[in-house]
């Protein structure tokens, strides 16, 4: 878009969408956007950025009309705004669609895939090129990170140089366009973390979502490259027709990118890499956790593999400062950590408690969990959401979140799990809602605990409710 324009995004408070607000706003466009209700993180980011939040959604918004539109993913047919637009011939696109034509085209597109990882691996790469670039500038990059990068303290850049990393997100890209998102993406070099099931609300099963990998897989170039990862059956049969080089990482001994000796000492982790089986780099990140470890090997991998030294990766890992709400720390009272993880899937939450437990080996595990993502929310793997909650001491479920959307043959039923976690030997309770469980928790908690809570949303403020009610404890309780 050569001139600027006024550009109003439907659906602004999105992670994906507030960070396209930013960029386009650095491009000189007037932005404005609207939600049905203004939600943190991203609604405090876009105040500090000046750009007006209109709320709830209404025709009004659009008058007078914006030079084009971008509709959220989350925007279906009926809302007012969307019909208003259709009615009166408003220009509008999609988020994707945009952010390739407006910043992937004309730069070098590095892009972050799979199930799991891909926000912390995207924010790793960055943080890698933006230490490298500071011997070559030409390496400064732009990103969009479907979070905030505390390095950088924020989501997206449009920075000076060629690269531009973007995580690639495999949910759909608007009401219409059902593809996924990073079909738009076009990647000249490919991170591949995991495949699995998830998106339950699109994808009818784990085949379908091969598929929309595999045809990601398709788009990358000959001369491009791919890194993958090495213990997944479900990774290896989406690469099996890629047409670019394809490197492994993880701990197979004929990876590429093979991890060894692996610890995990005070909270950060420490590991040796080996290329093509010749010792490479020490490599130190201060996280906890195999799959950290794992997310830096790929960046890493990515990173030497598109020409920066050993030394640079080396040093960026070192100083790399995660991301909020994965693994973050919101507080620390009276030798009680709490901790806010973004758990959408059963591998994440088993992750997430295997990181902490290699952090805090023996302190008491306790996992709060709120079931709100549209794959938690359904029965599909309750099974696997016993196995890994069972590696807490102590587990509280909160009721399913909007249980009456999901169908009553698909819906979780937490009480199922709540009964197989009991006859486990675990310590499980069911409790409605956050305010229940900050009345149940708080009494219980000892000096030690560790208190991981785990959701994909807002938890009806519990990361706020939960400190404050154990600030006002008696010292004497």
């Amino acid at each position: 878009m050569p001139d600027k324009k006024h550009i109003h995004l439907i659906g602004i408070c999105g992670t994906a969408m507030a960070s396209l607000a930013g960029l386009l706003q650095l491009q000189g466009h007037r932005v404005t956007g609207s939600d049905q209700a203004a939600y943190p993180p991203m609604s405090d980011l876009l105040r500090q950025l000046g750009i007006p939040i209109a709320e709830p959604f209404s025709e009004a918004n659009l008058q007078p009309a914006p030079d084009l539109i971008v509709v959220g993913n989350a925007i279906s047919r009926g809302n007012p705004e969307v019909e208003f637009m259709l009615d009166q011939h408003i220009p509008f696109t999609s988020l994707a669609r945009l952010i390739h034509d407006e910043f992937i085209r004309g730069h070098e597109s590095l892009v972050v895939a799979g199930t799991h990882g891909k926000t912390t691996t995207t924010s790793m790469l960055a943080w890698i090129y933006e230490v490298a670039s500071r011997h070559q500038p030409a390496l400064a990059p732009s990103f969009l990170i479907g979070g905030v990068a505390e390095n950088f303290g924020t989501s997206f850049r449009l920075g000076n140089g060629s690269p531009f990393i973007i995580e690639g997100d495999e949910y759909d890209t608007a009401f219409f366009d059902k593809g996924p998102k990073f079909m738009h993406y076009f990647p000249d070099a490919l991170i591949l973390t995991h495949v699995e099931f998830d998106h339950a609300d699109i994808y009818a099963d784990l085949a379908a979502v091969k598929t929309a990998f595999k045809r990601l897989v398709n788009l990358v170039p000959r001369r491009g490259r791919i890194v993958a990862f090495d213990g997944s059956e479900n990774v290896s049969e989406c690469l099996s027709h890629a047409f670019c080089n394809v490197d492994r990482y993880g701990f197979r001994q004929d990876s590429t990118w093979r991890l060894t000796d692996l610890r995990f000492e005070h909270g950060a982790s420490h590991w040796r890499v080996l290329r093509s089986g010749a010792p490479w780099a020490e490599l130190t990140l201060p996280m906890a956790g195999e799959h950290n470890a794992l997310n830096a090997t790929a960046a890493a991998a990515l990173a030497a593999g598109q020409g920066i030294p050993a030394e640079a990766i080396a040093e960026a890992l070192a100083s790399f400062r995660s991301v909020r709400r994965r693994l973050e720390v919101r507080a620390e009272i009276d030798g009680i950590t709490i901790i806010d993880d973004f758990a959408h899937h059963p591998t994440a939450i088993r992750e997430t408690l295997r990181a902490l437990r290699s952090a805090w080996p023996r302190r008491r595990l306790w996992a709060v969990l709120e079931p709100r993502s549209n794959t938690l929310r359904r029965n599909v793997f309750e099974r696997e959401l016993v196995d890994s909650l069972s590696l807490a001491d102590q587990v509280i479920l909160a009721s399913v979140f909007h249980s009456e959307k999901i169908p009553a043959a698909e819906r979780l039923h937490p009480e199922n799990v709540i009964s197989a976690l009991q006859k486990s030997g675990r310590d499980a309770a069911l409790l409605e809602n956050a305010d229940a469980i900050v009345t149940n928790l708080t009494p219980r908690l000892e000096p030690g605990d560790v208190v991981a809570i785990l959701s994909n949303g807002g938890f009806d403020g519990i990361y706020e409710k939960l400190p404050a009610a154990l600030r006002q404890r008696s010292p004497h309780d």
